[in-house]
């Protein structure tokens, strides 16, 4: 916590606001729009329900076809299944490890050749690094295929100035525990369409009819935040901009730390005109480099030590659960996930917890950790 979320807490329960909506929910949202930029936010519980909700308003239904980013968390995938469309996953590049523009063409094209063209793209801006926006924008814009952008890991990060989650028809956010703000668990739905974002929060409220009675037209969901929640957020918006430069620092700390040595590359780097909120610090490991050191030494090394690290995120089209979904790319991010590891890196480490990450670290480099990657 940042210190002030309590402030607006007690507002909450001395004006017995507590249930969804309320006056804390009204100022997230407009929190949120003035820090994005975005003209229109509907404050959500996760934001696996923003995605789903995108869905719904873009009316995407069993038959149906989705891309979604294939290197990516299961929540950005699952929402296409709860409306029994099918996903279909497209590989990362290695420049910022999110969707190859390349890839999402060859995928559009081959699914049109096959008499499907896709209701929607999921792009997701994976460790808070933006992706290569004009080429994917342009290439949505040109098939006619909306865009929709999972921003949850990259709150605070731009791409040429611009707040992502702003540049497709919609976007989200997420406020799960574990995210460079939170609240508790939120999430929010951000579009310059006033219209979508009006009958987001209607169907987020169990899509109840303007009528003296509960009357229901449509199928509505529990979706809306709490004020409770809403109030914590506020409070964290105060902060948001003193993580994202703690978030950074750590990359930075963990870039001195591997300098001098062979084959262990943290990554990926800012391309030109990307501003990350390096959301997680992450590395690469080459055994071939490293006297044959691999990722799961170093993190059962750290584990001996009792410090939580963790590979990079398992590829969407290896999941069992999506095994049979169709996959296009060049399996970039298969020796990600074989080579990629997530270092810890809260904002709140202390000097003595990072003293231990990196006496940790030297001794595994060093060799003087016995670890078996068996």
């Amino acid at each position: 916590m940042g210190g002030n979320e309590q402030n607006f807490v007690n507002n909450a329960f001395e004006t017995n606001w507590i249930s969804p909506l309320g006056p804390h929910v009204d100022g997230f949202e407009a929190d949120l729009a003035s820090y994005t930029g975005a003209k229109h936010v509907a404050a959500l519980s996760a934001g696996t329900a923003a995605i789903h909700l995108a869905l719904v308003l873009l009316e995407v239904g069993h038959g149906d076809e989705v891309i979604c980013s294939s290197f990516t968390f299961s929540a950005s995938a699952n929402p296409i299944a709860y409306q029994g469309a099918t996903p279909v996953f497209v590989d990362c590049e290695l420049d910022t490890w999110n969707m190859s523009p390349e890839a999402l063409e060859e995928a559009i094209k081959d699914r049109l050749a096959k008499g499907k063209k896709p209701k929607a793209v999921i792009d997701v801006h994976l460790y808070g690094m933006p992706s290569k926006m004009d080429e994917i924008v342009e290439i949505c814009e040109r098939y006619d295929i909306p865009l929709i952008e999972d921003a949850a890991e990259a709150l605070g990060s731009r791409y040429k100035g611009k707040h992502m989650g702003t540049f497709g028809l919609m976007g989200i956010l997420s406020f799960n525990g574990n995210k460079i703000i939170t609240t508790g668990g939120g999430g929010a739905l951000l579009s310059d369409n006033e219209k979508l974002i009006a009958k987001a929060r209607f169907l987020a409220t169990q899509a109840r009819d303007n009528a003296p009675h509960y009357q229901h037209s449509h199928i509505g969901y529990n979706y809306r935040l709490s004020n409770i929640s809403a109030a914590i957020g506020r409070g964290q918006m105060q902060v948001l901009d003193e993580r994202v430069r703690l978030r950074r620092a750590n990359y930075e700390r963990y870039q001195g730390i591997f300098a001098k040595v062979s084959g262990i590359e943290p990554g990926p780097a800012e391309p030109e005109g990307m501003f990350s909120n390096r959301w997680l610090s992450t590395i690469r490991v080459n055994p071939a480099e490293t006297g044959g050191l691999s990722r799961e030494d170093i993190r059962l090394g750290l584990l001996e030590d009792n410090i939580e690290s963790r590979p990079l995120w398992k590829p969407m089209h290896l999941q069992p659960v999506f095994e049979a979904c169709p996959y296009y790319g060049d399996r970039s991010s298969e020796k990600l996930f074989e080579d990629g590891l997530c270092l810890p890196c809260g904002t709140n480490l202390t000097d003595e917890e990072w003293e231990r990450i990196e006496e940790s670290l030297e001794n595994v480099l060093r060799g003087k950790t016995a670890v078996s990657a068996d």
